[in-house]
């Protein structure tokens, strides 16, 4: 699988670290209930998805991908911004 890191260009995914789906969390005072929603009752949906990657052995950067989970198809890519549950960060 490849990855574009819009700083590097296409890379192999092995420079890369999976963070995971990029869903919106819950504010850090909504209580137990709706973090563990968050955590543990995620849908797992079939086609296209946003997600975290590192770009850990290239340039360092946070990126979030748009990928079709069945067929690893790279939809789209662009850097993580402060405001996109910081960057990834962790």
């Amino acid at each position: 699988m490849r990855i574009t890191c819009p700083l590097c260009g296409e890379r192999d995914r092995r420079e890369f670290t999976y963070r995971g789906a990029a869903l919106d969390a819950p504010a850090a005072d909504d209580g137990a209930e709706a973090w563990h929603s968050h955590v543990h009752l995620r849908q797992n949906p079939a086609g296209p998805l946003e997600e975290w990657w590192h770009h850990q052995q290239g340039c360092g950067s946070w990126i979030r991908v748009r990928r079709n989970t069945v067929s690893h198809v790279m939809l789209a890519s662009a850097l993580a911004k402060p405001e996109d549950a910081d960057g990834g960060s962790t």
